[in-house]
């Protein structure tokens, strides 16, 4: 049996004889009843799978490319442990997510070192894991970087984030490539040119290659065609002061399917163009091939990630609307509250059954705005049916919070009908555990 918005669901889901959905084999009725709800079903073939398809369809078309996983989309030791058993490098922005990697023995030499304000400490922890490169996005972390390594005696390699001032359309809180941006050195004010030069004189500092990232997620491939056009053209000037381009990073930002009826475009069509791109400008200025880095988060963990909910008190507004409440909501899913985020949800105890009224699917949170899927068709529910939303494994539990207090749920990973514990669910204990009376 199928269901006609399969394609946001891992590659894993059914429907099984008890009429429920099924995620790696399990029953997500089941797993809701072990494992108590909220949940997040994770489904290892679909993490996998989307892995090796990054790894796959790069490859053919530019054979020195790097897929390094985002892991700000949501990462912990098992989603890290798989990353490196597929080969992946390993892209981090805080002490946090470094330490994550650590936690696993995660090959130092591929992990990248994003983020805008690097402090210190997470410099110089950096530095004490070895890893490969510190994509730097600030002078001050020029600066502070360069005097870290010259207090240890070592060359520290750097990429510099720039910023090409290129519109990829995607929401305004997650567009990162414009002049207008807390990331990068601007190409447009001159910054670019200064942070590279910089960094060719820095005695403690190599430089090896450039970054940039558009934003995320990004439905058009012309975006990236530009960008890598833009920062290419740029950096051809540097070539003669010194500049090595032996690495050279478009980011990531790939979008997924959130609603049936917008589906993106294909990995292989992502690849087609930038890979084509980067080839040919890069043969037309004469940089050679320098390895390509993508950096692929929501599209290898979003679809591989499924939200299951219990239906709980349900209020209807006669001519107005119907809530069905949750239990979960903004705390472990922000992005419908904070991006207007759309998803779908199906009936995940009655998968058969016919859609007859419009809901709006609202969390348990003291917020109004506390809505997850507003004004879907649904069948007629009760308290205690389960509810699945798909497209739910990226940027919801690695945004959650502990607002009023609720812990932040637990996390399971399904593969050929086992599901194993990948993250307890917080307790009150664990909650306070910080607190000091």
């Amino acid at each position: 049996m199928t269901f006609d918005n399969i394609s946001l669901f891992p590659v894993t889901a059914a429907v099984n004889a008890d009429d429920h959905l099924t995620l790696g084999g399990c029953d997500v009725v089941d797993l809701a009843r072990e494992f108590g709800t909220p949940l997040y079903v994770f489904d290892e073939d679909t993490l996998r799978g989307m892995c090796r398809e990054f790894v796959a369809e790069f490859g053919k078309r530019y054979p020195d490319s790097k897929v390094a996983y985002a892991s700000k989309a949501f990462v912990n030791p098992a989603i890290a442990r798989i990353v490196a058993e597929e080969g992946l490098g390993l892209d981090v922005v805080s002490g946090g997510e470094l330490a994550v990697a650590k936690a696993v023995d995660f090959p130092a030499e591929d992990i990248y070192f994003h983020g805008n304000n690097k402090t210190p400490d997470e410099l110089e922890f950096a530095l004490d894991y070895g890893i490969g490169q510190v994509v730097v996005d600030s002078f001050h972390e020029l600066e502070t970087l360069d005097e870290i390594a010259g207090r240890r005696g070592m060359r520290q390699d750097i990429m510099l984030r720039l910023s090409p001032g290129v519109d990829p359309h995607t929401h305004a809180a997650t567009t990162t490539g414009i002049l207008d941006s807390k990331f990068g050195f601007s190409i447009e004010t001159g910054d670019a040119a200064k942070a590279i030069r910089q960094s060719l004189r820095a005695a403690n500092l190599n430089l090896v290659g450039i970054h940039f990232h558009l934003g995320s997620p990004i439905f058009e491939l012309e975006p990236y065609a530009l960008g890598v056009e833009v920062a290419l053209n740029f950096l051809s000037q540097f070539k003669e002061e010194g500049l090595q381009l032996r690495e050279f990073s478009p980011g990531g930002g790939f979008a997924i399917g959130y609603l049936r009826n917008e589906p993106p475009p294909e990995i292989s069509e992502y690849a087609e163009v930038i890979a084509a791109s980067a080839t040919r400008l890069c043969d037309e200025l004469g940089f050679g091939t320098p390895r390509l880095i993508v950096e692929p988060g929501r599209s290898i963990v979003g679809r591989a990630g499924v939200a299951l909910y219990t239906v709980g008190g349900i209020k209807d507004i006669p001519t107005v609307r119907k809530y069905v409440s949750l239990d979960g909501g903004m705390g472990d899913n922000i992005r419908p509250a904070i991006y207007g985020s759309e998803y779908e949800a199906v009936l995940a105890s009655r998968m058969s059954a016919s859609s007859e009224e419009v809901v709006t699917l609202a969390g348990k949170y003291c917020e109004s705005g506390d809505v997850l899927v507003r004004d879907i068709t649904m069948p007629v529910v009760k308290p205690g049916d389960i509810i699945a939303i798909p497209s739910s494994g990226a940027y919801a539990p690695s945004m959650a919070s502990n607002y009023n207090l609720n812990g932040r749920p637990a996390i399971v990973m399904a593969k050929d009908g086992d599901a194993r514990l990948i993250r307890r669910r917080e307790s009150y204990a664990d909650m306070m555990m910080m607190d000091v009376v």
